[in-house]
């Protein structure tokens, strides 16, 4: 127990380097457009964490049929204690490596663009440990550009894998491009970079859509998706669509 409470005060001494200074507000978006625009691959629950004092708000009422935990009573530590002992120091580690990732190479202005996702393993109601996917999005940044407000979504991903993956991808939104298989070892030099088109065909092949479908939907020729889907296997170093879809729903793009 001292070591997961040791454990989580590292997680917090992270958090604490992009901190606001101020509480924040967020009207960016309605929160019920939000929460209805989620979708997921599995079980799911989902809360809002404000940086600022590291309280919750708009807990998924789920969270007590994932972890057993009470949304009126919950709070941030509560949730961080389910983590298995194992997975915690890279959680710790890929917060870290998230917010040195946009610091020096995206830019901290571009945070609001962005999902943020990765996996770990977290004890269940019944007490076994299950296999989550974490995505993280920002609601809103106070004028230095730390975090304020996010929408944390933890969704039940086993009977996709029982394996984790260890790797951070980052979602683009607005347009912007997606980064997926980043290791906490190589400073994101083996990272998978998709366009919003790569990542637009990548959802409807998920959705059923053949070749043709596609060329329709997005306005191309079929050779042009052709091309789009032969460029996307080989970038994710998958053998086949089906291997693709899977790999993606890990990794929080569908």
């Amino acid at each position: 127990m001292e070591k997961t409470l040791q454990n989580i005060q590292k997680l917090h001494e992270v958090w604490s380097l992009s901190r606001p200074k101020e509480l924040i507000s967020f009207d960016q978006i309605n929160f019920n457009d939000l929460v209805n625009s989620i979708i997921s691959s599995g079980p799911f629950y989902y809360y809002i964490i404000d940086f600022f004092d590291l309280t919750l708000s708009n807990i998924s009422p789920n969270i007590y049929e994932i972890h057993g935990l009470k949304p009126e009573t919950v709070g941030l530590n509560h949730i961080l204690e389910t983590i298995h002992p194992d997975d915690m120091e890279f959680v710790i580690q890929a917060e870290a490596h998230i917010t040195k990732f946009f610091y020096e190479k995206l830019g901290k202005h571009k945070l609001l663009n962005y999902k943020m996702n990765y996996s770990f393993r977290s004890k269940g109601k019944d007490g076994n440990y299950i296999l989550l996917n974490h995505q993280a999005l920002l609601l809103s940044l106070d004028k230095n550009g730390n975090s304020g407000k996010s929408l944390n979504i933890h969704t039940c991903i086993d009977h996709l894998s029982n394996h984790n993956t260890y790797k951070i991808s980052l979602i683009g939104l607005n347009g912007e491009p997606s980064y997926m298989n980043i290791s906490l070892d190589d400073d994101g030099k083996n990272k998978i970079e998709f366009s919003k088109r790569e990542i637009d065909i990548i959802k409807l092949i998920s959705d059923g859509y053949n070749n043709d479908m596609i060329a329709k939907k997005l306005s191309i020729s079929p050779l042009t998706v052709k091309k789009h889907r032969s460029n996307i296997l080989e970038k994710s170093e998958c053998n086949n669509t089906a291997q693709l879809i899977k790999n993606c729903f890990q990794q929080g793009i569908i």
